[in-house]
C-alpha cells in the first residue's frame, strides 16, 4: 500500500492544526480560512469533509483513498469543547481515562494528545535525551518501599502543602497518602506507622537525605554513619534499613510519582470542590488511593511478600515516638521542654531521684516515662499527670482528653 507524498502529509497536518483551533473556539471559522489563505467557502468544503471522514478527509482525493480509521466529527468536536471547559489542567493520558469512564468515549491516548496538542489546548514537550539505565524492580513485594514529599498547590488556593507518599518498588502500589503543612519527622513517622500496622514490617525505606532521614555535615555530604536520627532510630529498632539516595535521578521512580500525583489529584480535588486539608485526606484515603492503584499498579516480578508480622512485644507507639534520655531530679521529677514532669509513688523502687529514665514524646503529643520495660508515667502535652495513656481530639472546636 502506497504511502501519502511528505508534501501532502505537511500540507494536512497544517490544515488539521487549523482545524482543530477552530473547532475548541480559539478562533472563528473564517480566521481559520485566512490563516490557510482560502475563502470561507472552500474552508466550508473542508469542514465538511472532515466532519465525514475525519483526518484523511483532507488529503487530496486524486494521490490516495482514505483510512478506514477515522474519528468522527462531532467525537472530536465534544472531545476538544470537554477539554477546553472541564478538564483544561488534565495532562493527556488522565483525559483519555476519563473519557473512557466518565464520558463512555473509547479513543486512543495518542489521538487525544495529538488533538489537544495541535488545537494548542497542551504544549507539546520535547523528549529527553539522556540516556539511563532503568534499575530493576525488587521482585517481591515489601523488599523496597519509597517515601517521599511533593510541595505544591494541591488545593488550588495559592497554598503549598506537602504530600507524602509511601509506595513499593515492586509493584508501584501507594501504600499511604497524606497532605501535610510540612514534611517532617513526625508526618513520616506516622505514615510510615500505619504502613507497618497495615502490611507487616518490611524490608527497606529509599528516601531522599532530608535532616528528618538522616544527618550530614554539609549539604551534600555523604550521610552519618555514627549519628542518627529519630526517624532512623525507629526504622532500625524495627530491622528496617534506611537507604539514602544521592540525586534525584536515583529517586526516578519516586520522582516520577509526584509528577503523575501533580498532574491528576489536584484536578480531582478541583472536580469535587474540596478546598480543605482535611477534606482531601478523607477523599484520599478513602477513594484516590484505590483509583490511583487500579491504573497504576502492576504485578510484581514474583509471588510471595517479604513483610513480615509485628512480634507481640514490640510496642509500635514506644517506637515510633520521640525519645529522649533524661535523669530524674531528688525531688521526682522530670525536666523535660521547660515542664516538669512528676513521678508518683511506685512499687519499684522507693525513690527514682538520680536514675536514668527515657521520655517518649507520642506522636499524639501526649507524654509518657519509660523506666527500663516499665513505664512510671503518662502526661498531657502540657504536663499534667493522667491515669493512662490519652489522645488529644476536638470536640466543638475545643480540645479535649479521651482515654483510650
Amino acid at each position: 500500500m502506497n504511502i501519502y507524498p511528505p508534501k501532502a502529509v505537511e500540507r494536512a497536518m497544517k490544515v488539521q492544526e487549523i482545524m482543530l483551533r477552530a473547532m475548541s473556539g480559539q478562533m472563528l471559522w473564517f480566521q481559520a480560512a485566512e490563516v490557510l489563505g482560502i475563502s470561507t467557502r472552500q474552508m466550508r468544503r473542508w469542514r465538511c469533509r472532515y466532519e465525514r471522514q475525519g483526518y484523511d478527509g483532507l488529503f487530496d482525493r486524486r494521490r490516495r483513498s482514505p483510512s478506514p480509521r477515522r474519528v468522527p466529527f462531532e467525537t472530536a468536536e465534544r472531545i476538544l469543547h470537554l477539554y477546553r471547559e472541564k478538564y483544561y489542567d488534565f495532562n493527556a493520558r488522565h483525559f483519555c481515562e476519563k473519557l473512557k469512564t466518565e464520558h463512555r468515549i473509547k479513543i486512543s491516548y495518542n489521538w487525544v494528545r495529538l488533538a489537544l496538542q495541535g488545537a494548542g489546548l497542551m504544549p507539546a514537550h520535547p523528549r529527553k535525551s539522556t540516556h539511563r539505565l532503568r534499575r530493576p524492580r525488587k521482585p517481591v513485594v515489601g523488599m523496597m518501599l519509597h517515601m517521599d514529599g511533593s510541595p505544591h498547590d494541591w488545593l488550588g488556593t495559592g497554598e503549598h502543602l506537602d504530600l507524602i507518599a509511601i509506595s513499593d518498588d515492586a509493584n508501584n502500589e501507594v501504600y499511604d497518602m497524606a497532605l501535610v503543612d510540612e514534611e517532617d519527622s513526625a508526618s513520616c513517622m506516622d505514615m510510615v506507622k500505619n504502613v507497618v500496622e497495615q502490611k507487616g514490617i518490611f524490608c527497606s525505606l529509599y528516601t531522599d537525605r532530608a535532616s528528618h532521614f538522616f544527618l550530614t555535615k554539609r549539604a551534600g555530604d555523604e550521610v552519618a554513619k555514627d549519628h542518627c536520627t529519630q526517624l532512623a532510630r525507629a526504622l532500625k529498632e524495627l530491622d528496617i534499613q534506611p537507604i539514602p539516595a544521592y540525586s534525584p535521578q536515583a529517586r526516578g521512580r519516586s520522582e516520577r510519582l509526584n509528577g503523575t500525583l501533580q498532574g491528576r489529584l489536584p484536578q480531582e480535588l478541583r472536580l469535587r470542590g474540596i478546598k480543605t486539608k482535611e477534606q482531601a485526606n478523607s477523599f484520599i484515603r478513602g477513594e484516590y488511593l484505590r483509583m490511583h492503584n487500579k491504573s497504576f499498579k502492576r504485578k510484581a516480578g514474583e509471588e510471595g511478600s517479604a513483610f513480615v508480622a509485628i512480634p507481640p512485644t514490640t510496642d509500635l507507639e514506644k517506637v515510633f515516638c520521640f525519645k529522649h534520655d533524661r535523669t530524674v531530679n531528688k525531688d521526682n521529677t522530670v525536666s523535660f521542654n521547660h515542664r516538669l514532669l512528676q513521678i508518683n509513688p511506685s512499687h519499684l523502687r522507693f525513690s527514682f531521684a538520680k536514675c536514668k529514665v527515657t521520655v517518649f514524646e507520642h506522636l499524639d503529643k501526649s507524654i509518657s516515662i519509660g523506666f527500663g520495660p516499665h513505664t512510671l508515667g503518662y502526661y498531657s502535652p502540657d504536663g499534667m499527670p493522667l491515669n493512662s495513656r490519652k489522645t488529644m481530639t476536638k470536640n466543638k472546636n475545643k480540645k479535649i482528653l479521651l482515654t483510650v
